[in-house]
C-alpha cells in the first residue's frame, strides 16, 4: 500500500512539473515575440472599448426610456426636470 502511494505521488509530481513547464514556456514565447504581445494587447483593448461603448449605449437607452415614462406620469417636480433632459437628448440626436 505504501509503495502504491509513493508511485502515485511521484506521478503526480511529474504531472505538476510538466504543467509548470508548459505555462512558463508559453510565457517565454510571448515575451520573446514583442509584436505578438503588442497585437494581443491592442486587440484586447479594442474589444474592451467596444464592450464599454456598447454597454453604455444600452444603459443610456434604458435610462432615456425610463425618463420618458416618468414624464408621462406628470410628477410635478421630477416631470419638469425629466422633460428638459429628454428634450435636450432629442435635440442632440437630431
Amino acid at each position: 500500500m505504501g509503495e502504491d502511494n509513493k508511485k502515485t505521488e511521484e506521478l503526480l509530481n511529474k504531472v505538476c512539473i510538466q504543467l509548470e513547464k508548459s505555462r512558463i514556456g508559453d510565457y517565454v514565447d510571448l515575451m520573446q515575440n514583442p509584436y505578438r504581445m503588442i497585437a494581443l494587447n491592442f486587440f484586447s483593448g479594442v474589444a474592451r472599448g467596444f464592450g464599454i461603448a456598447f454597454g453604455f449605449a444600452i444603459l443610456g437607452a434604458f435610462v432615456i426610456y425610463l425618463l420618458q415614462k416618468l414624464v408621462v406620469l406628470n410628477l410635478p417636480i421630477i416631470g419638469g426636470f425629466v422633460a428638459e433632459v429628454v428634450k435636450l437628448v432629442q435635440l442632440n440626436i437630431k
